[in-house]
Parts: structure tokens; sequence; C-alpha cells
């Protein structure tokens, strides 16, 4: 059965097969997010060349002006202040909220949508699923 490409993003999974994790525990956490440098199901490498996500940089700008864009107008149609503290604190607020959320969210993007060296094949799910039915035997 094949995952769809959306459910591995939202799951942090692997862009090529998408059973692998591509990072160690949730987004929030107390402790530091550790992404895998391959995955353990079909060894793909994540960082495909040096300085690879250095465009992941890029993409989490986009999600950041999105997030502040968003809770700008927010806070302008809920409160009507005209305090520049205001949306200076809501911002700065939201930035620091988002942080862990677009650092993986953009690498995940970058790798699924915006890579075309990386597609997914099916069959590195079913060997997996066949493995496990095996082992469970």
């Amino acid at each position: 059965m094949s995952t769809s490409k959306s459910y591995a993003i939202l799951h942090s999974k692997c862009p090529r097969c998408h059973v692998g994790n591509m990072f160690d525990g949730p987004a929030y956490s107390l402790r530091k997010q550790k992404m895998y440098d391959t995955c353990h199901v079909c060894n793909l490498t994540f960082e495909i060349e040096p300085g690879y996500f250095y465009a992941a940089m890029y993409v989490s700008y986009a999600m950041s002006v999105t997030e502040v864009v968003t809770f700008a107008v927010a806070t302008a149609v809920i409160s009507g202040s005209e305090s520049p503290w205001t949306y200076l604190l809501v911002l700065c607020v939201t930035i620091i909220i988002f942080a862990p959320f677009n650092y993986r969210y953009s690498r995940l993007v970058l790798l699924h949508l915006m890579t075309p060296k990386i597609s997914y094949d099916p069959k590195w799910e079913l060997q997996y699923e066949n493995k496990n039915k095996s082992d469970s035997i």
C-alpha cells in the first residue's frame, strides 16, 4: 500500500521510501531536533550535496513571511491597535513559536516537493512491509 506524499511530509518520513523517519523525536520538545543523515530503510542520504540545506533557508523564509503577515493581519482585525509595540510583540512571539516547525518542514518541503533527483519508489515500502511480516511470523 503506497503512502501519500502529504502523509509522508506531515509525519516527517523519507521522500524516497515514505517509511523511514527523517527526524528523531517530535518537532516541539525540550531537546534539540536531530535530523538523521540517512534513511534507515532505503539508505538515502538526505543531504544530497554539501550545503544542500542552505536552500531550505529560502523555504523557511517564505514560511515565516506567510506566518508573520497572517498574524499581523489577524492582530489588526482583532485588536484594531495602532501601536507598533503590539505588532512587534505579536510578530516576535510568532517567529519564536514557529521556529522549530519552520526548521523541520522547510527541509521536508525542500526534499519532497522541490528536489527532482529524489522520487518516491513504492518498492522500498513493499520491501519494508514484507520484512516486517516475515519477522512477525
